[in-house]
């Protein structure tokens, strides 16, 4: 499954809990777009901010709403036993895959996440993804490290960071080179997402894809087509919203969009996460119409 586009849509929750037939219908979406995997309760997605109760009802609205379209599911959290349970119900919803990030309060170390890798891994039936997020985590990654984790069983893929075009090739070159040839690469950071795929990646985790599929499936498929060029193009398109993430920050401006596209009803973040204030919706609304004229 760990190729292609990898679509993480948001999980729309309120105080009152979770939005269920809203996050139904944005799964839904996703599958009938054609994307080639669905990561539920990513960054994007929220898990952070949910009960286990919670999270484990999102998995299985992803599971029976994405129609037979893979389905990974984030299990990260603070201690490992929570871990542990997360993977445990994400395999019981029918999850094809596990993302696990390093979540931490007191800041961890390379040994810390090496045993929490081991520790999981080991119990786990589905292949397991490596999220590597030091912008989240607050936890860098080394090769080395990556490598050792690789190592161990059912981990099937690594979600790196975006990276510049001009450093993609070599960059992915030489984590792969610490790989086993069986583990994937897949970048994230959507407006470096066409560089990583020109640059040799196998697969694209995206944030916007949970919202745009077929704009972000386009990119993704003249990637693997080898037409860098239509791909970098058709990425230089969403610009606006590239902007507009680094300003706003990814959640938030997908949040608005959702509204903006009447996909789901506000408010859709969990607290304390706030949606944007009305003048930055107006620059999320023009964004989205001019990328949808096109």
């Amino acid at each position: 499954m760990f190729t292609g586009l990898s679509a993480f849509p948001l999980t729309p929750t309120s105080e009152d809990g979770i939005d269920e037939r809203g996050f139904a219908n944005l799964v839904a979406r996703l599958s009938a777009a054609g994307v080639d995997s669905i990561g539920a309760l990513g960054s994007t997605g929220g898990y952070a901010y949910l009960t286990r109760e919670e999270r484990a009802r999102a998995a299985r609205i992803a599971v029976d709403a994405a129609g037979g379209v893979p389905v990974m599911v984030g299990i990260g959290a603070l201690r490992t036993s929570q871990v542990r349970a997360h993977a445990e119900d994400a395999q019981n919803a029918g999850a094809s895959a596990v993302l696990l990030a390093p979540v931490s309060y007191q800041p961890l170390n390379a040994d810390d996440v090496f045993g929490l890798f081991e520790d999981v891994s080991r119990e786990l039936s589905v292949p397991l993804c490596v999220y590597d997020n030091p912008g989240t985590t607050h936890f860098t990654f080394s090769d080395e490290l990556h490598g050792r984790i690789a190592a161990l069983p059912n981990v099937a893929a690594v979600k790196i960071p975006g990276i510049p075009a001009d450093q993609a090739r070599e960059r992915i070159a030489a984590l792969r080179g610490k790989l086993p040839r069986d583990v994937a690469i897949g970048v994230s950071g959507d407006q470096f997402a066409a560089g990583g795929l020109n640059g040799g990646a196998d697969l694209w985790f995206s944030v916007l894809g949970g919202l745009l599929p077929e704009q972000c499936l386009a990119i993704t498929r003249a990637a693997a087509a080898g037409d860098s060029g239509e791909a970098t193009a058709l990425s230089d398109q969403l610009s606006p919203l590239w902007t507009l993430f680094r300003r706003y920050g990814s959640i938030r401006v997908v949040s608005a969009a959702a509204e903006h596209l009447g996909l789901i009803a506000g408010p859709n973040l969990p607290r304390p996460l706030r949606g944007l204030d009305p003048a930055a919706r107006k620059e999320v609304a023009a964004a989205l119409d001019q990328i949808l004229a096109e």
